[in-house]
C-alpha cells in the first residue's frame, strides 16, 4: 500500500513538473512590445476603416504599403518582421496570417516575441513637452532630434541658439498648441 502511494506521488510530482516545464509564461508584461502593440493596433483600426478584405494577402499586402512611410522605431519594428524591402527576414506571414483570422495584437506580439525577442525590445523615445521645456537646457542632440522628427534640418546651425532659433520660428507650423502655450509664458 505504502509502495503504491509513493508511485502515485511519484508521478503526480512528475506530471506537475512537466506541466510547468511545457505551459511558460506567455503573457506580455506591462510596457512590453510597446511598438509593436502599438503599431499593430493602429494598422488593424486602420485596415478596418478601410474595409480591406481581410486575407493574409491582402493584410501583408498593406502592411508593406504602410511600412514604406513609417519612421523611427516603427520603421525598426517594420524591418525586424521583414516589411521593409532592405530587411534581411522576412516573417510578415507571422502578422498578416492570425490578423486576417482577427486575432488580437497582443497575441500576435506574443508569437513575434517568441520568434525575435528584439521585436519586444523596442520603444518609443521620451516626446519632450515643447509647451513647458526650456529648450536652452536641451542638448543640441535632443534639438536636431525635434527638427529631424518634424522633416526638417538646420543647414548652417553651428551653435546652440542656431538650432533654438530654428525650433522656435517652425514651432507654429509643427506643434500650434506649444507655440501658442509658449506665447502666453
Amino acid at each position: 500500500m505504502e509502495r503504491k502511494m509513493g508511485k502515485m506521488l511519484l508521478a503526480s510530482s512528475v506530471a506537475a513538473a512537466f506541466v510547468l516545464l511545457v505551459v511558460p509564461s506567455e503573457a506580455l508584461k506591462e510596457g512590453e512590445c510597446e511598438v509593436c502593440l502599438s503599431f499593430l493596433g493602429r494598422f488593424y483600426n486602420s485596415l478596418n476603416e478601410q474595409d480591406v478584405n481581410f486575407t493574409p494577402d491582402s493584410i501583408e499586402e498593406q502592411l508593406i504599403q504602410t511600412c514604406k512611410d513609417v519612421k523611427g522605431k516603427e520603421n525598426r519594428f517594420c524591418y525586424y518582421i521583414g516589411a521593409t524591402s532592405d530587411a534581411a527576414t522576412k516573417i510578415v506571414k507571422e502578422v498578416s496570417r492570425p490578423m486576417s483570422n482577427h486575432v488580437p495584437v497582443n497575441k500576435i506580439c506574443e508569437k513575434l516575441k517568441k520568434t525575435d525577442s528584439q521585436i519586444c525590445d523596442l520603444k518609443y523615445d521620451k516626446q519632450v513637452d515643447l509647451s513647458t521645456v526650456d529648450l536652452k537646457k536641451l542638448r543640441v542632440k535632443e534639438l536636431k532630434k525635434i527638427l529631424d522628427e518634424w522633416g526638417e534640418s538646420c543647414k548652417g546651425c553651428v551653435e546652440k541658439s542656431d538650432f533654438i532659433r530654428k525650433i522656435t520660428d517652425l514651432m507654429p507650423k509643427y506643434a500650434p498648441l506649444a507655440a501658442k502655450s509658449r506665447s502666453e509664458l
